[in-house]
């Protein structure tokens, strides 16, 4: 039987990411042993690669969008809504079959069920195309503006771990394709976590990537623009989902490895980068 949640147990969101190279099996079986030791755990989880075979298999590629200050997104037309909702929804599947297999009662979910994830649909895109900015229009990507703490609350206080697609709900009721790391970011700040863990394919943000020699070990809540100053491509994400969820309050946030046996386990006890909320002069090595 799992133990319930106690004031003494640890709160830990866990962002599992959803490349085609990250591994996820050895994650699950540490929030097995977590869950098992008191600890309340949430998952969240991406959806990019199955989203991309999906889209190969269907005759619908995924297309990629360049803003002009050359962020990089999924263009999120209404047929590739559909097929993201079908390959997260997929990806969810296993994971909580996974859970379930380890003895953890494990309950999946998306940010639509009971308004989880609120979100606003972004207005006109700029993209750029051969040289030229043009603008789309169809684009059903958005902001996470609220996630439902006390939805995620109470389900963890039940014992059950959440495992939850980066999917939001608009005001009218319609689905959003939203960043999973702000995703994770906006569940953690709502339910007060201990711990915000991103899981990637590398070890952390490094001064001068991809050299591994350069990690960035510990990090505070007042070096972000530093931070992001040395954050390239979907890094960059992260440290803006980690500056949100400091601000929210979380009180730690590990981005490290997805890699090696126990990856949440190295992540708690310090691998990877870390940031916590407390100022400090400068950002260590």
């Amino acid at each position: 039987m799992q133990n319930s949640p106690t004031s003494s147990q640890r709160t830990i969101v866990v962002k599992l990411g959803g490349a085609a190279d990250v591994s996820h099996a050895a994650a699950l079986q540490d929030v097995a042993r977590l869950r098992s030791a008191g600890d309340s755990v949430v998952v969240v989880h991406g959806g990019s690669a199955e989203a991309d075979r999906l889209g190969e298999d269907v005759g619908h590629p995924a297309r990629r969008l360049t803003s002009p200050s050359g962020h990089e997104s999924r263009h999120t037309d209404p047929r590739t809504l559909e097929l993201f909702v079908m390959a997260t929804a997929l990806v969810n599947r296993r994971m909580v079959g996974s859970l379930q297999a380890a003895g953890i009662n494990a309950l999946g979910l998306s940010g639509l069920d009971g308004a989880l994830l609120r979100g606003r649909r972004k207005g006109a895109l700029r993209t750029v195309e051969n040289g030229r900015v043009r603008v789309v229009r169809d684009d059903w990507s958005g902001r996470i503006e609220s996630a439902n703490g006390m939805l995620c609350g109470t389900l963890l206080a039940a014992g059950l771990t959440p495992v939850i697609a980066p999917l939001a709900m608009t005001a009218e009721g319609e689905p959003l394709n939203v960043d999973g790391d702000r995703a994770a970011a906006a569940v953690a700040g709502a339910i007060g976590a201990d711990e915000l863990i991103f899981l990637t394919g590398a070890n952390g943000l490094y001064r001068a990537f991809p050299d591994p020699d350069s990690r960035i070990a510990r990090a505070h809540g007042g070096e972000f623009e530093e931070l992001l100053g040395f954050a390239q491509g979907r890094m960059k994400r992260k440290v803006i989902a980690s500056r949100e969820a400091i601000d929210a309050g979380v009180g730690r946030v590990a981005i490290a490895t997805a890699a090696g046996a126990s990856p949440i386990a190295a992540a708690l006890a310090g691998d990877g980068t870390i940031i916590e909320r407390e100022m400090a002069t400068e950002v260590s090595r």
